[in-house]
């Protein structure tokens, strides 16, 4: 076996020994007094170097005292002396700072008299110099003004006849614009008129009312005959706000210049009806961020109690084509 690995196995054993043998013990003791004193040898080693650190520090404090007693005395003395010079500097450096203050008031006078005796010479000088620009000034300045003034008037009228040419010129155009409305309302008018007349008789005939059929003609007319865009509108609500769950939404959209009618047409209208068609048409609102400037519910059978609903919720109700009138959204 090696050194090294004897030294090693000695580490690992040798505090378990020390616990669990006494005669290991007891060995490892008596080797360990030929190196190290004993207890009783110790203390006493230990009891005199406190008794002679107990005599150092006595004698310190002694010295300290005594030290301290000195310095204080010559402090004493020291400050008495410094004081005493203080004051004979303190009154020295007075008398020589009235002196000087007394000179350098007598400096001080004559050079204001000086200084005055030289202003007013200068202010007689350019006084005169003072006049004649200010005078200059006066000239250039009334005909600048003048000058300005004669532009303005110019300017000014200028922009009154161009003023009052744009508003000629915008009255004509919304005359024109405003006739050309009357005239689509009144055509429009009686178009829902005749094609009420006609479902009517379709329905009186056959008892039914086909609302893609009469949906097809509306947009057909419309836009090949007046230049209004009519489009059917398909959104997915995933949320479900329109009916309770998710589902199609399908709305008619009647768009002509910048207005925007949302159309609902069915062959009947009940309560529940009138409230989903509200739902729908604020569905449309909040996804494509565009308010619907009028709701407009056309269907020949509405219950009395849905009419009340749409009233409250600001839905135009059409029963009869002669009821329809396009008036500019509010």
């Amino acid at each position: 076996m090696r050194d090294e690995e004897v030294v090693t196995l000695i580490r690992q054993r040798l505090p378990e020994l020390m616990r669990t043998d006494p005669e290991i013990r007891g060995w490892i003791l008596d080797l360990g007094r030929e190196y190290f004193a004993g207890r009783a040898q110790t203390d006493a080693r230990f009891e005199q170097m406190l008794a002679e650190l107990r005599q150092e520090r006595e004698d310190w404090n002694r010295r300290f005292e005594e030290e301290r007693e000195d310095r204080n005395r010559r402090f004493e003395e020291e400050r008495a002396e410094w004081r005493r010079l203080w004051e004979e500097e303190r009154e020295a450096w007075n008398r020589r700072f009235q002196e000087e203050r007394e000179a350098w008031n007598r400096r001080w006078e004559e050079e204001r008299a000086e200084s005055e005796r030289r202003w007013r010479r200068f202010l007689a000088r350019y006084e005169r110099r003072w006049q004649q620009q200010l005078a200059e000034w006066n000239r250039r300045w009334e005909e600048e003004r003048a000058e300005s003034q004669r532009r303005w008037e110019e300017q000014r009228a200028e922009w009154n006849r161009r003023f009052e040419e744009e508003r000629a010129e915008s009255q004509r155009r919304w005359e024109e614009n405003q006739k050309e409305h009357q005239e689509f309302r009144e055509t429009f008018r009686h178009l829902l008129q005749r094609i009420d007349t006609g479902i009517s008789a379709i329905g009186a005939r056959w008892g039914i009312f086909a609302e893609s059929a009469f949906r097809n003609g509306i947009q057909a007319i419309l836009e090949e005959s007046f230049g209004v865009q009519v489009l059917h509108y398909q959104g997915y609500d995933e949320t479900g706000d329109v009916f309770g769950h998710p589902d199609q939404v399908e709305l008619d959209l009647i768009i002509r210049d910048s207005t925007l009618i949302v159309c609902e047409i069915k062959s009947s209208m009940s309560r529940s009806d009138m409230y989903t068609f509200d739902r729908k048409v604020r569905f449309y609102e909040r996804r494509e961020g565009r308010r619907a400037d009028r709701k407009m519910v056309i269907s020949p059978m509405v219950e009395e109690k849905a009419l009340q609903i749409a009233q409250k919720l600001g839905i135009e109700v059409y029963t009869h084509a002669d009821e329809v009138r396009l008036q500019e959204a509010g």
